[in-house]
């Protein structure tokens, strides 16, 4: 009788067993399906003219940012995990990546594999999007296999998505390092607060001499908000604005001498170029409206109750007429929280930037080497410069000779030098006919 209790007993268990591994079997089965329909992907007609080089697929990925892959045909076996520059201020598309794969053929032609995540929403937020890049790589990883090398590429925005990745979710569970190397151009790892005040500071002396962004006939917002919550003002009407207080769009004899008396004033007490001020007002109005009402939930950020403004001509008068405000302290940690750099690397970092970048000032690149030497990870950041006056279409030989130093960096555990990059950058010039304009860099 024992023996026989003892046989239902194992019995028992045999059977137990089983329906545990059938249920885990299931479950896994189940979540499978459950990734695959979420992450499934088709192939697709690459952008740029690469279908005869690489074959190109698109999908969704389970937090609904759409991605692009493009597999060359020859691969070298490395990855680009590119992040894209912006925000966007729309919902993502299907084909919201294929301006991006565009403009880094070179890289794909070059044999490397690419995939751009358009992350999962428009709009401002540096945590959120870094979390769709990684999901992109697994997703890659996922339908490919692991490369043998696996790069982060960021462009503009893009770079602080990329560096806040870097920084926070490089390592598996087991310490090991997800992303060998990380490249970033164009790269917005200046303190964003930093470059926040002076875009207010640009939006409120705007505002004192044009009175255009709100007219007087307007309902009045402070110039914190960029624009009301509700405003769908299209781009064109703001530039519409700026060019008619400033003529700021046509050659300087075609400015009526209104125009040029507000043109000379507002640059005079900001500083900027001519390219530098169009660009950033649309920064002022729309930037600012994304960051306020969508991820602050309405909270002012700025103060500039004791600012002082010089240079416009009279000052005395500025200084008494300009709007004044209070911001929230929350605002402006929420913010920093989000997007602020640590500098604390775990893989060879390269960044490449114009000296003449007109939407991204190479000073931020200061910045960057400033907190990463406070991290002490110095040995594992190399900053290139160019002459250039460019912010995202830099010449290929560059973005190609900068992959290769990397690529040569993680491979041979040697930090390159300019005048290497000088030469690998030739060779690619030589094939291309793409010139070089690295320079020394005030960085470094």
């Amino acid at each position: 009788m024992r023996m026989y209790n003892r046989i239902l007993y194992q019995i028992g268990l045999g059977v137990l067993a089983l329906v545990l591994l059938a249920s885990t079997s299931y479950a896994t089965e189940a979540d499978n399906r459950h990734k695959v329909a979420a992450e499934s992907m088709s192939e697709r007609a690459c952008p740029a003219d690469l279908d005869a080089l690489a074959t190109c697929y698109g999908g969704r990925d389970h937090n609904g940012a759409y991605f692009l892959i493009a597999r060359p045909k020859v691969a070298n076996g490395i990855l680009i995990v590119h992040a894209h520059g912006g925000p966007r201020h729309v919902d993502p598309a299907p084909n919201g990546s294929d301006e991006d794969l565009t403009r880094y053929a070179s890289m794909v032609k070059e044999g490397y594999s690419w995939i751009g995540s358009t992350y999962r929403s428009g709009g401002y937020g540096v945590r959120l999007a870094a979390k769709d890049v990684d999901v992109s790589r697994e997703i890659f990883w996922t339908q490919f296999g692991r490369p043998k090398m696996t790069i982060l590429h960021g462009q503009s925005y893009g770079g602080n998505v990329v560096a806040k990745l870097a920084e926070t979710a490089a390592l598996d569970e087991k310490g090991q390092v997800l992303y060998d190397g990380v490249m970033l151009t164009g790269g917005a790892v200046g303190k964003r607060l930093d470059t926040y005040d002076q875009l207010i500071n640009l939006r409120v002396i705007y505002q004192y001499f044009c009175k255009n962004l709100p007219y007087p006939s307007e309902e009045h917002y402070p110039a914190w908000q960029g624009l009301p919550k509700q405003s769908s003002s299209p781009r064109s009407e703001a530039r519409r604005r700026v060019n008619e207080c400033t003529g700021v769009d046509q050659k300087a004899e075609a400015r009526t001498a209104h125009q040029a008396g507000h043109l000379k004033a507002i640059l005079g007490a900001t500083k900027l170029t001519e390219r530098e001020f169009a660009h950033r007002m649309e920064l002022t109005t729309f930037r600012f409206q994304d960051v306020v009402h969508n991820f602050l939930g309405g909270k002012n950020p700025f103060t500039n109750i004791t600012t002082v403004y010089r240079g416009s001509g009279d000052d005395d008068a500025l200084n008494r007429g300009v709007e004044r405000f209070s911001g929230d302290v929350q605002a402006r940690d929420l913010i920093s929280f989000d997007s602020d750099v640590r500098g604390t690397l775990v893989a060879p970092t390269i960044t490449l930037q114009a000296r003449y970048d007109p939407i991204v000032s190479y000073r931020a690149q200061t910045h960057f080497k400033t907190v990463v030497a406070q991290a002490g990870q110095s040995h594992l950041l190399f900053q290139l410069l160019t002459s250039e006056d460019q912010h995202s279409g830099l010449s290929d030989s560059q973005y190609l000779a900068t992959l290769a130093t990397l690529v040569d960096w993680i491979g041979s555990k040697q930090k390159p030098t300019l005048e290497k990059v000088r030469g690998t950058c030739e060779s690619y010039a030589l094939k291309s006919g793409k010139k070089c304009f690295f320079i020394e860099n005030e960085a470094e």
